[in-house]
């Protein structure tokens, strides 16, 4: 008898212990679960394979997902840009071992580190938005502050030197002309400005005489020619491009070469379309700044409606933990009084 009354008053103990506000929950029970008394997990902690435990209104629930619908695609957008970085250097291979070291003024690179900032903060901001991931918002929303301030003084500084950059711009391509052969990637630029804006050379097309491949004295089959991008039409049926179709333009009278090239000089055509284009360029580059401050206010919307749910979360369990309980010294004095 007396080894029943110790067995009872052990389990009625367990029960109370167990059923008490100082214990999270039952044992074995899944991490939180919101019917078993287990508390969430550390709103700090980087734990991306649990479901997110706030219960947030429809509204926020539709903030919530456009964050992430917008975020995934400047994710996607990054990536693109990243993929493309990555081709270019490996299509030129510039990644090799005896050209690593002008890796640094490859143009490609460029377009590697961007992407690769773009794709970062966008994919925080996806999976903050996807599981309510405190830290991973905020790390996304000071990225964005980060390119927004960035695009802003980079805009102040290209307006403020705009007369030292047409300068820059002009050195460049003069580069270009004289090392056109020999760099490849000074080629594929002054071969897209041609073509874009039909020029020939800097300030005219008497210019490609300075390059020691197309001068007139060259002994090669490009004397007194230009790049095929000069060219009128450099494509034969629309499809091929001619590249001998500038050979000897340079040694005909301008008003014969007139017909078969562009005679401008791509310095003065360049400046003419940015003078003409500038709302045009000013007007996309406000768009940037709204698309990049319309997800900065949706991630900023998001954290002020997970703060709010956790502090209601917070005010029903301490409402919960102060019920009324029986009191524990019950157990022994019913026990002894059934003996």
């Amino acid at each position: 008898r007396g080894w029943g009354k110790r067995q009872s008053l052990s389990a009625r103990r367990l029960g109370k212990l167990l059923s008490s506000p100082n214990v999270p929950g039952p044992l074995f029970s899944p991490a939180g679960d919101p019917d078993t008394g287990l508390p969430e997990k550390h709103p700090g902690k980087w734990d991306l394979l649990l479901p997110p435990g706030h219960n947030l209104d429809s509204c926020s629930y539709c903030i919530k997902y456009l964050t992430f619908l917008w975020n995934l695609l400047f994710s996607v957008l990054g990536l693109l840009i990243l993929a493309f970085g990555i081709w270019g250097l490996l299509d030129k291979e510039s990644l090799v071992s005896e050209r690593i070291a002008h890796l640094g003024s490859d143009p490609m690179l460029f377009f590697v580190l961007v992407g690769l900032a773009v794709s970062t903060i966008s994919l925080a901001g996806c999976m903050g938005a996807l599981y309510e991931n405190i830290c991973l918002l905020k790390f996304f929303t000071g990225g964005v502050i980060a390119f927004v301030i960035l695009e802003i003084l980079g805009g102040l500084v290209l307006y403020s030197l705009r007369h030292q950059i047409k300068g820059s711009l002009q050195n460049t391509m003069l580069v270009a002309v004289l090392r056109y052969q020999d760099d490849p990637d000074l080629r594929f630029i002054m071969d897209e400005v041609q073509m874009g804006l039909q020029c020939c050379g800097v300030e005219s097309y008497q210019d490609w005489k300075m390059n020691m491949y197309f001068n007139c004295s060259s002994p090669g089959v490009q004397a007194c020619g230009v790049p095929a991008s000069c060219c009128l039409n450099p494509l034969e049926n629309g499809t091929i491009t001619n590249s001998q179709c500038g050979f000897g333009a340079l040694g005909m009278e301008e008003f014969a070469a007139q017909s078969i090239i562009s005679l401008g000089g791509c310095a003065p055509q360049l400046s003419r379309w940015l003078h003409s284009h500038r709302g045009v360029l000013s007007a996309c580059f406000v768009f940037l700044i709204l698309v990049e401050v319309g997800g900065f206010l949706l991630a900023t919307k998001l954290l002020a409606d997970l703060a709010f749910a956790r502090a209601r979360g917070r005010l029903a369990q301490a409402g919960n933990s102060t019920g009324p309980t029986e009191p524990a010294s019950a157990a022994p004095w019913a026990a002894g009084d059934q003996s």
